[in-house]
């Protein structure tokens, strides 16, 4: 059987570059996006059969929506081999706007509950099946807050730290949960910063260092590796010395500026 890639936010950006990349290795795909027109117009440029791929309307901040949508693809397509809950938003917000509390439970909604609910109905098909595996996108930002982007810096911690609880759970059942930590990606997320974003990866070079990481069920990676190291550098220092580092550091625009 043609294992079966499901991903998430495959309209744009990783969710692409991913798609793209598995498909070149054989698989089948199974498309989870909210602008379904667009993911049809990128599967028929890059001239994808019709026959190996599904697409599935979904918001993944809806749990009602992904759930639908995960449902819909075992039907369709059976039980996939992986399953990578990649839709995310980064927004900036500033604690001492009142609006901006939205702005964080909406970045909560989509990069954390949607997360878990993009998970949620393969779980029990791959624990009986005894084998998939399932890759949580997180981020180098992450490891240490940021400027402005307590939101995202705070989704993202959380997005490692579940996706490290699940795999405990899991492990004895043969299910493998992956962490895939990015650093600055060039994307439509990460063109509107403007800050500085060293160790600019392009999409397709992530994917196929990505791709590589999941198929040999690597249970932690960054990429690229340079900001790997960066990372735990960062980790390692004193508050007193990160402070001083950030300081003056461009804040993330907040959704009105």
């Amino acid at each position: 059987m043609t294992p079966l890639v499901v991903i998430t936010g495959a309209s744009s950006g990783i969710g692409q570059a991913l798609a793209l990349r598995f498909r070149q290795s054989g698989y089948r795909l199974g498309l989870m996006a909210r602008r379904v027109q667009e993911v049809q117009l990128w599967a028929e440029s890059n001239n994808i059969d019709t026959s190996s791929y599904e697409i599935y309307s979904a918001d993944v901040s809806d749990v009602d929506s992904i759930v639908a949508a995960g449902q819909a693809c075992l039907t369709r397509q059976g039980v996939p081999d992986v399953v990578i809950a990649n839709a995310g938003i980064s927004i900036g917000m500033d604690s001492a706007k009142r609006q901006d509390l939205g702005v964080m439970a909406k970045t909560f909604a989509t990069n954390n509950i949607g997360l878990a609910a993009t998970f949620h109905p393969f779980i029990e098909a791959m624990v009986q099946r005894g084998s998939g595996t399932l890759v949580g996108i997180g981020s180098v930002a992450g490891i240490r807050g940021l400027p402005g982007h307590g939101a995202y810096c705070a989704s993202k911690a959380a997005v490692i730290a579940y996706c490290e609880s699940l795999r405990s759970e899991l492990m004895p059942s043969g299910v493998k949960v992956v962490t895939i930590c990015p650093g600055y990606i060039d994307t439509p997320l990460t063109q509107k910063n403007s800050y500085a974003m060293p160790f600019l990866m392009q999409p397709e070079v992530f994917a196929t260092r990505a791709f590589t990481a999941i198929e040999a069920g690597d249970s932690y990676r960054v990429i690229p590796w340079q900001m790997g190291v960066v990372a735990k550098l960062l980790r390692l220092l004193p508050n007193a010395v990160f402070d001083k580092a950030l300081a003056g550091r461009a804040r993330k625009s907040r959704q009105i500026e």
